[in-house]
C-alpha cells in the first residue's frame, strides 16, 4: 500500500512539473516571427572552394577572405577592398565575387540591381592577383552576366541587350552584336518564361579554349506585353511593361548563335525550320569546336541534344528522348575527359536515374536502379570515377548521398542519419560539407573526408533547440492513411500541446501540391512552420498531406495529373480532410486549408469543390485560371487552352464560386510578374457574380513573394486572425 502511494504521488510530482514546464514556456507570437525574427536558425553559407580542395573563400567586411576546410581557420586576406590599386570608379562594397578558373583573378560584382528572380545588373570590376589593380569592365553602363572565358584574359556580359566582351590585358572591349532593343530582342540573356521557367538567366556560354562564345538570340517582338502597375506617392503611378507569353500565345523566337573571337564571324546553328520551339540549355562538351545544344519541342515532351560544330553550325541529333507526358530539364549532364562519354538524368524508366551515354548516343551503361527517384546529382569525380547523388531510396520523405561507381558498381550510402542530407563538395572532391536536418531538428553542418571520416562540425545550432525547449516546441508527427481509391498519402501532423484525445479540435491544413513538389519532408522547414506552431499553441491541429503529382514516388505518381492539373489534388486534399473528420480528437465541422502559390490555387479549389467538408480557406497569390498563366510552365502540364478545353474549365477556380460556403480570405500582390494581379482580380469578379462573400488583402509594390518592412507581419497577423476568427 505505502509502494502504491509513493508511485501515486511520484506520478502527481511528475505532471506537476509537467504542467508547469508547459506554463512557464514562452508563448509564440507573430510578431516573435516576423518582426523580432526569434526563429532563424544559424546558417552555414555556400561555399566558394578554392582548386587545392582544402581551402573556401568567404566575403566578409568587403574582404574576401580565405580558411581551412579542415580547421576552420582564417588563414588571410585574398582581397582587400580598401587596398586594391587603380580605380576611383568602385565604390568598394562588393556584392558577390566569382574566380577566374586559374584564380589568378577575380570579378567582383557591386551595386547590384534586381531585375526579376534570377536577373541582375550591376558594375563589374576585375582584380588581378600578380599586381593588386582594379580595373573596370564597362563604364557606359551597368552589365548582366559578367562572366570569365576559362584562360581568364577576357571577360564577356551583356549591356542593353547586346553581347560584349573585353580583352582584359590590353583593355580593348569588343560588340558582338547591335540589334538588342529591350522588349524586342535579347542577345546573350533570356526573357522572362525562361528565367521562371528554365531556370536560366545567362544566355551565352565560353568555348573551353576561350575562342568562342555560343548565346542565344532572342525575338520578343511578336510576344504580348504585361503592364504593372506601381504606385509611388507621385502624382501618376508608374507602369512596368514587359513581355510575358501566356498559354496559347506567342512565345519568343529563340536562335543559338556562336561567335569566333579570331575571325569576329558569328555562325547561326542549323537547328531545323520549326520555330516554335524552345532551347533550355547549352553546353560546351571539352572539344572547343563542339557545343550541346537541347533542343524541345513546345509540348515538351520531346528533347534532342544537338552535337554542333561551332565552326559551321552544322548539328547531328546525339541523344533523342520522348516521353508519354512531359520532360523536366535539369543541369544534370557532365562531360567525361575521355571525350567519348557523358553522364545524364532520365525518367526513361519510371524513376530518375543516372546514366552514362556515348557521344554517338548508344547508352553505356544505366548507373543508378530501383524504385526510387534520384533528386539531385552532386558532382563527378573523374579522379576516383564516381558518380556523388542524392536519392529518396529509404523514403520518399527522407534524402540521403550516395557514390557509385562509373560502372554502376559499389552503390554505396555515406549518409546514415535519417533525415534530409544535402552535400556540397571541394573542387577535387577530397571532402564535403554535409547539411543534415529532420522535421524537428535544425540543420547541423558537418566537414567529412571523402571515405566519410568526420572532420569537424561547423554548426550544430544547439542555440536554436534551446529555443525550441523554451517555447516548449510539440514535435511533427509522420503519419499515412489510404484514400477511398485505395492511394497511399503522407503528412504530417502537429497536435495542441495539452493534447486530450477526448477533446475535439479544428484542423488547419497547410497545402502546395504542385508538380514534383513535396510539403511533407523529413527536413526542418521555414518560419512557417513556427506559425504552425503558434496555431498548435492555440488549440489547432496542423496538417500538411502531399497528394498525387508531388515528388519523389516515381513518374506516375507525379505524372498523373498530366492535363488535369488540380483535379486528383484536390480530390486527395479532400479525402485528407474526411480522413481527418473521422479522427476521434477533430472536429469535422472545423477544418480550413491555407497555400500560397500553387497552394493558393489548391486551397480555393478545396474550398469550392470540398464546401461541404472545409469551414474556410487562404489563398495567397493563386492561379485562379490557367489561361492567365505563362506558356512554359502551363504547356507543359496542360497543354493549350484549345487543345484541353475541358482540362482548363473543370480544373479553375473561378468557374466554381457558385459551390462556395465557407470563408475566404484572397491575397495577392500587385506587382507581381509571376501569378499576375489579373487573377484575384478576376476571382473577385467570379465571386461577386456568384454573390460570395469574402475578404480581400492586397499589397501595392510586391510581387510573388510578398514581403519588405513590416509586409510579412502585416499579412500573418491579418491571416492569424482570420483564422481564429472562422475556424
Amino acid at each position: 500500500m505505502f509502494k502504491r502511494l509513493c508511485v501515486l504521488m511520484m506520478i502527481l510530482v511528475s505532471a506537476n512539473i509537467c504542467l508547469t514546464a508547459q506554463n512557464d514556456a514562452k508563448k509564440i507570437t507573430v510578431e516573435d516571427i516576423w518582426e523580432q525574427y526569434q526563429f532563424v536558425p544559424r546558417s552555414v553559407p555556400g561555399f566558394n572552394f578554392q582548386n587545392d580542395g582544402k581551402h573556401y573563400t568567404r566575403l566578409e567586411e568587403n574582404k574576401i577572405r580565405q580558411y581551412d576546410l579542415t580547421t576552420g581557420q582564417f588563414t588571410k586576406d585574398i582581397f582587400d577592398a580598401s587596398e586594391a590599386k587603380g580605380n576611383t570608379e568602385f565604390n568598394g562594397n562588393i556584392d558577390d565575387y566569382t574566380f577566374s578558373k586559374d584564380e589568378s583573378k577575380i570579378l567582383i560584382k557591386t551595386e547590384t540591381e534586381a531585375i526579376y528572380r534570377r536577373s541582375t545588373r550591376a558594375n563589374f570590376y576585375v582584380w588581378d592577383k600578380s599586381n593588386n589593380t582594379l580595373t573596370t569592365v564597362e563604364s557606359e553602363g551597368k552589365q548582366r552576366y559578367a562572366t570569365f572565358s576559362d584562360d581568364a584574359n577576357k571577360v564577356a556580359f551583356v549591356r542593353g541587350n547586346n553581347m560584349y566582351y573585353k580583352n582584359i590585358a590590353s583593355g580593348k572591349t569588343t560588340q558582338i552584336t547591335n540589334d538588342g532593343k529591350f522588349n524586342h530582342i535579347i542577345n546573350g540573356g533570356t526573357d522572362w518564361v525562361y528565367e521562371e521557367e528554365f531556370a536560366i538567366a545567362k544566355g551565352f556560354e565560353w568555348s573551353p579554349d576561350g575562342n568562342k562564345i555560343a548565346f542565344m538570340r532572342f525575338d520578343e517582338s511578336a510576344v504580348k506585353e504585361f503592364t504593372m502597375t506601381l504606385y509611388n506617392n507621385d502624382l501618376y503611378p508608374e507602369y512596368e511593361t514587359f513581355k510575358y507569353p501566356k498559354v496559347g500565345e506567342e512565345n519568343a523566337t529563340v536562335a543559338i548563335h556562336i561567335y569566333d573571337l579570331k575571325s569576329g564571324k558569328t555562325v547561326k546553328a542549323e537547328t531545323g525550320e520549326e520555330a516554335d520551339i524552345y532551347f533550355p540549355r547549352i553546353k560546351w562538351t571539352l572539344d572547343a569546336n563542339k557545343l550541346c545544344i537541347f533542343k524541345m519541342n513546345r509540348h515538351q515532351n520531346e528533347l534532342e541534344l544537338l552535337l554542333t560544330n561551332a565552326s559551321t553550325g552544322a548539328t547531328s541529333v546525339m541523344l533523342r528522348e520522348i516521353n508519354k507526358y512531359y520532360i523536366d530539364i535539369t543541369d544534370d549532364m557532365t562531360f567525361l575527359d575521355d571525350g567519348k562519354n557523358f553522364i545524364w538524368t532520365s525518367e526513361k524508366d519510371g524513376y530518375n536515374h543516372i546514366y552514362m551515354y556515348g557521344l554517338n548516343g548508344k547508352l553505356k551503361k544505366q548507373l543508378t536502379k530501383g524504385n526510387f527517384d534520384v533528386t539531385s546529382m552532386y558532382g563527378v569525380d573523374k579522379k576516383r570515377k564516381k558518380i556523388y547523388y542524392q536519392a529518396a531510396k529509404d523514403s520518399p520523405m527522407e534524402r540521403h548521398i550516395y557514390a557509385v561507381n562509373f560502372k554502376g558498381k559499389k552503390d554505396k550510402k555515406i549518409t546514415p542519419a535519417k533525415g534530409t542530407n544535402r552535400t556540397q563538395w571541394s573542387s577535387n572532391f577530397d571532402y564535403y560539407v554535409n547539411t543534415h536536418s529532420d522535421l524537428n531538428t535544425p540543420a547541423t553542418y558537418t566537414v567529412f573526408e571523402n571515405l566519410g571520416k568526420k572532420v569537424r562540425v561547423i554548426e550544430d545550432n544547439a542555440g536554436m533547440q534551446k529555443t525550441q525547449m523554451a517555447y516548449n516546441w510539440n514535435n511533427f508527427e509522420f503519419f499515412n492513411f489510404k484514400t477511398s481509391e485505395n492511394v497511399d498519402l503522407n503528412g504530417w501532423m502537429i497536435k495542441p500541446a495539452d493534447f486530450d484525445p477526448n477533446k475535439k479540435y479544428p484542423v488547419f491544413m497547410y497545402v502546395y501540391g504542385g508538380p514534383g513538389s513535396q510539403t511533407v519532408n523529413d527536413s526542418w522547414g521555414g518560419l512557417n512552420n513556427w506559425w504552425f506552431q503558434m496555431l498548435a499553441q492555440n488549440g489547432y491541429v496542423v496538417v500538411s498531406v502531399d497528394n498525387r503529382g508531388t515528388g519523389a514516388r516515381g513518374q506516375e505518381f507525379k505524372k498523373m495529373t498530366y492535363l488535369q492539373l488540380g483535379k486528383y489534388e484536390t480530390m486527395d486534399q479532400i479525402e485528407a480532410a474526411k480522413w481527418l473528420g473521422k479522427q476521434s480528437y477533430v472536429d469535422a465541422e472545423r477544418i480550413g486549408i491555407f497555400g500560397w502559390s500553387y497552394g493558393g490555387y489548391m486551397s480555393s479549389l478545396c474550398l469550392f469543390k470540398g464546401a461541404d467538408v472545409f469551414k474556410s480557406a487562404i489563398a495567397v497569390a493563386p492561379v485562379t485560371n490557367w489561361k492567365w498563366y505563362d506558356t512554359i510552365y502551363t504547356e507543359r502540364y496542360m497543354r493549350t487552352e484549345k487543345e484541353n478545353e475541358s482540362g482548363y474549365k473543370d480544373n479553375s477556380p473561378v468557374n466554381f464560386t457558385d459551390l462556395m460556403k465557407g470563408k475566404y480570405l484572397l491575397v495577392h500582390g500587385v506587382a507581381d510578374d509571376n501569378v499576375h494581379f489579373q487573377n484575384t482580380a478576376e476571382m473577385v469578379n467570379a465571386l461577386v457574380r456568384s454573390n460570395k462573400q469574402f475578404d480581400t488583402y492586397f499589397y501595392p509594390n510586391r510581387n510573388h513573394g510578398i514581403y519588405g518592412g513590416t509586409t510579412r507581419l502585416h499579412l500573418y497577423n491579418k491571416m492569424t486572425q482570420f483564422i481564429y476568427d472562422n475556424l
